[in-house]
């Protein structure tokens, strides 16, 4: 009997208020490191640690679109109203029924490592998904020493040694105010 190759596919959530080129950059990293076939940006309505978004869900919605047009293998979803829901754990749920062939990783910043254990039902998305960490500025030893990281040991999460990158949503949102 032949095995059917696993798909690997990228799962890159958020408020993305507003998305920017270090989202860009990290999928792109994400891509040639992990070997992935693909990426979502999963839009999320809001965030649940924060109080409101700055920009509307239709605004973010556009400027992600327009930021990986010609990024073919960057595929941008809100699926909130679909799945009544904006928690991570819902939407890999969902990708993994979609196609049980898919490895799922999700990727996010060092900085969301150091809190993953706060999530709702972190260890089923652990189990779900192979985390995947990039580096951010000034988190990254803490991360190293988080709660999920002290859980799962080297098994289940693959820590990218990328450039920093210094741009981000809360300092670009400082711009507007």
């Amino acid at each position: 009997m032949i095995k059917s190759k696993k798909y690997q596919i990228g799962i890159l959530g958020g408020s993305f208020d507003p998305p920017h080129k270090g989202h860009v950059t990290i999928s792109l990293i994400g891509l040639k490191k992990l070997k992935l076939e693909k990426i979502y940006w999963t839009i999320t309505k809001q965030n649940p640690f924060k109080k409101k978004t700055f920009f509307s869900l239709k605004e973010r919605i556009e400027k992600c679109k327009n930021l990986t047009k010609n990024k073919k293998k960057i595929k941008v979803l809100s699926i909130d109203n679909l799945l009544k829901s904006s928690r991570t754990i819902n939407i890999l749920l969902y990708l993994k029924k979609k196609n049980e062939k898919y490895d799922l990783f999700l990727m996010i910043g060092s900085d969301n490592l150091i809190s993953l254990h706060k999530w709702y039902r972190w260890k089923s998305i652990i189990r779900l998904a192979k985390i995947v960490v990039f580096s951010r500025k000034g988190y990254d030893l803490k991360a190293k020493k988080s709660h999920v990281v002290k859980f799962l040991g080297k098994k289940n999460i693959i820590f990218v040694n990328n450039k920093k990158i210094e741009i981000s949503s809360t300092n670009l949102k400082k711009r507007y105010y």
